[in-house]
């Protein structure tokens, strides 16, 4: 496959990624509301159209057919209104809408995944089509036609009869005119208007480029005023050289205009064959700029390795030893110059990858509106901040989590029937609270739910039987209970369905959510409802951290890990009944771990007044640790460690990745959050 079509399938799979999900959204509003509005009924309309051009450009034969078949169906409910339908057939056709989602999308994978299409959708299409029979009249005329007959119609391959023409022109070389020919008669058609064209099998046959290229695309109108709003549309298309507006009437007046447009709509479909009108003189046409563009994922990771290497190395010279101690007035300004422009071309670079988590969110509608079908569950779902933005690379990586959390509210948080709930002084309808929000350098991200919450003695009898427990279960308190359920395999649902009961539990959700570097926990009161929380970093690039010393070694903790650091004496350490040492700070007692001792160093302090304290905290764990100096704040690139040492399983050890410091020397980053799991388990 050469650069074009590559470019061309990136361009056509996320368009039509972004189409399905936005069609998603507004099936699920439109189902909620119990109609289409029309509106709805335009844009599906639309949607079906591109699709089914772009599908048929790239040869994807059963995607373009699904796309005509659904585009002839609202075709038909565009010509003669959603009051046709009854609330029955209303309701057939959202679930078979939303088949035809699913059918789409599941075909778009293949497409990523580079598997071929399934070539036979009859049993598919028979079931739009037998959809479409049943809501049409007996005298359906006109309206019943596909809808390409309204712009074929009065056509034929010698050229147009009608009263205004328009002679269209691309840039010279600009390639692919079939498909530049096709966008303009799909935005000729957003404005409804009614036209012929020639070449008309722009949608169908891609060898009508040169034609187009070399004779012009001849569109035909019925009325002056169709034709200047055609031109308007021209006007704003990009890659237009030149456009002819001819007039047949008495007074065989022309009006002649160029357009060297910019901007508006992508290329994305098949085309058509030509006709033979020559060009006059021309007058220069407005133009219109874009102003967006989609960058491949993969440049914006390279450009964020290049501004790391970047910060690492405006760190080398400002902080080189050889500079120590020397007044450079000069150098010291233009070095605080330099930081003050990394630190903006850092900023620009992260925000290039930040996404708004709204496109994970509202697929979560969706596996609602399923589970209340499939489970006869009466349940509504409430978002909180979606514009909230976090680093794409996370967004990505949240998408499964999240909907196995719902699916775990769904299926087992919300009561199994409406009356169990009027029983216990509820509402009716459940309510699932998907929320978003900023905290400093985090997002936190909680599911909701006001079901029946969480049985922790049954979660603590299950734990017991399997042998999960590592201490008396007295003395396991409730957080504790509940952070049992993320361990591996552990599920208290006894009966395989749809949704669980598969060995697959909260462990993957973790799991996944501690590779991106967040952390999960669970809140659960039992009648009232349960709560999962997923703490998230804003970007997995660059971090502020605090540099520290033990013995001759630099290690580094995220910022945000850190609540306070203090000097403390041998005096304030207290030995709790296990033996295990416990400070007092902001009047409560924490536990005390020593680096040095973790980690088996032989340099390093012991003596508690040689040394600094701090105390910090990341999801549930909060503890201080006793480490031999502060160094001083310094913003770090994340350096992942070499995918081998997952073998010796180092990120469970309290080691989260490293980052090169100024002098050229490495920084191990410490995992706040695994740091005290990893001391517990040796001490």
């Amino acid at each position: 496959m050469d650069n074009t079509t590559d470019s061309l399938l990136e361009t056509f799979l996320f368009e039509t990624n972004s189409l399905l999900e936005q069609l998603d959204e507004r099936l699920i509003n439109a189902e909620k509301a119990g109609s289409f509005t029309e509106d709805d009924v335009n844009e599906i309309f639309r949607s079906m159209h591109t699709i089914k051009g772009s599908s048929a450009m790239l040869e994807f034969q059963s995607l373009m057919e699904v796309a005509h078949h659904i585009e002839d169906l609202f075709f038909y409910i565009r010509e003669n209104g959603m009051d046709t339908l009854d609330e029955e057939q209303k309701s057939d056709l959202f679930d078979l809408m939303f088949q035809s989602m699913d059918r789409l999308s599941a075909d778009i994978i293949r497409v990523e995944n580079n598997q071929p299409l399934d070539a036979d959708i009859t049993d598919f299409t028979d079931k739009i089509n037998s959809f479409l029979k049943r809501i049409q009249k007996e005298d359906t005329g006109s309206s019943s036609l596909d809808s390409s007959a309204v712009n074929s119609s009065a056509q034929n391959s010698f050229g147009i009869n009608a009263p205004y023409q328009i002679q269209v022109f691309f840039e010279p070389d600009c390639g692919m005119e079939n498909l530049r020919a096709f966008m303009l008669v799909t935005a000729l058609r957003d404005k409804n208007l009614t036209f012929q064209f020639v070449p008309e099998d722009v949608e169908t046959n891609s060898g009508t480029k040169d034609a187009i290229a070399k004779d012009g695309f001849l569109l035909g109108f019925s009325s002056e005023k169709d034709a200047q709003s055609a031109i308007s549309v021209l006007k704003g298309t990009s890659n237009i050289h030149t456009y002819e507006l001819i007039s047949s009437e008495d007074d065989p007046q022309k009006e002649k205009d160029t357009s060297k447009a910019a901007a508006a709509g992508k290329a994305r479909h098949t085309p058509a064959a030509g006709s033979t009108p020559t060009a006059g003189n021309f007058a220069p046409a407005t133009h219109t700029k874009q102003s967006l563009i989609s960058v491949n994922l993969s440049k914006l990771d390279k450009l964020m390795a290049v501004v790391g290497e970047i910060v690492i190395t405006e760190s080398m010279v400002i902080a080189s030893p050889e500079l120590q101690n020397v007044k450079l007035d000069n150098f010291l300004k233009s070095a605080r110059q330099l930081r003050k422009l990394t630190d903006d071309l850092q900023d620009i670079a992260m925000s290039l990858r930040i996404v708004p988590v709204s496109s994970v969110f509202q697929k979560m509608n969706r596996i609602v509106r399923d589970m209340k079908k499939t489970l006869n569950k009466d349940v509504r779902l409430t978002i909180i901040g979606e514009d909230t933005e976090v680093d794409k690379t996370i967004v990505d990586n949240i998408s499964d989590p999240i909907m196995h959390i719902v699916r775990n509210s769904m299926d087992h948080g919300i009561e199994d029937s409406v009356q169990e709930r009027i029983d216990a002084g509820k509402e009716a309808q459940a309510e699932i609270i998907l929320s978003a929000k900023h905290t400093g350098s985090e997002v936190i991200i909680s599911v909701e739910d006001d079901g029946k919450g969480m049985d922790t003695d049954a979660i603590l009898a299950k734990a017991s039987r399997n042998n999960l427990l590592t201490k008396p279960a007295e003395e396991y308190s409730q957080k504790e209970i509940l952070s049992l359920l993320m361990l591996p395999g552990f599920s208290t649902n006894s009966e395989v369905t749809e949704f669980s009961g598969r060995g697959v539990g909260l462990d993957v959700v973790r799991k996944n959510v501690e590779a991106i570097g967040g952390v999960v926990s669970i809140s659960s009161e039992k009648g009232k409802g349960s709560k999962t929380t997923l703490k998230l970093p804003l970007t997995l690039a660059i971090v502020d951290g605090m540099e520290i010393s033990i013995g001759g070694s630099i290690f580094t903790i995220p910022i945000a890990n850190i609540r306070q650091s203090f000097k403390a004496s041998n005096e304030d350490i207290i030995l709790d009944a296990s033996g295990h040492e416990i400070i007092k700070c902001m009047d409560e007692f924490f536990p005390v771990v020593r680096i040095r001792s973790l980690f088996c160093m032989e340099e390093g302090f012991t003596d508690i007044d040689d040394g600094i304290m701090m105390w910090v905290e990341a999801s549930d764990k909060s503890y201080c640790i006793f480490v031999d100096q502060l160094i001083g704040e310094q913003q770090v690139v994340v350096k992942p460690f070499p995918p081998y040492l997952n073998n010796f399983n180092i990120k469970h050890s309290g080691i989260s990745g490293c980052t090169v410091l100024g002098d050229g020397n490495i920084s191990i980053i410490l995992d706040i959050g695994s740091i005290y799991t990893a001391a517990q388990e040796m001490f």
